[in-house]
């Protein structure tokens, strides 16, 4: 089941890997602003624009981005 609505808490920006701009795991990525917005959205690698919220989103709800985060890499044993 795919959630439509982007919940905007940069957890997707921070918890994965992304190969492609350099970005290791649990770092937060270096267009990621203080707002949780990507500052480069337009321009976007294809990874980020594939990516769709989902239930995962709701898995790992928790009150700061650090939360989130630690709960995203719980859920796949990546801590």
């Amino acid at each position: 089941m795919h959630e439509s609505t982007c919940r905007c808490c940069g957890t997707c920006c921070t918890a994965p890997d992304i190969t492609s701009l350099g970005k290791p795991l649990g770092v937060p990525c270096p267009h990621l602003g203080n707002d949780l917005l990507c500052s480069v959205y337009a321009l976007r690698p294809v990874v980020c624009r594939n990516y769709l919220p989902d239930e995962i989103c709701a898995l790992i709800a928790a009150p700061t981005l650090g939360e989130r985060v630690d709960k995203y890499l719980g859920l796949f044993g990546l801590s």
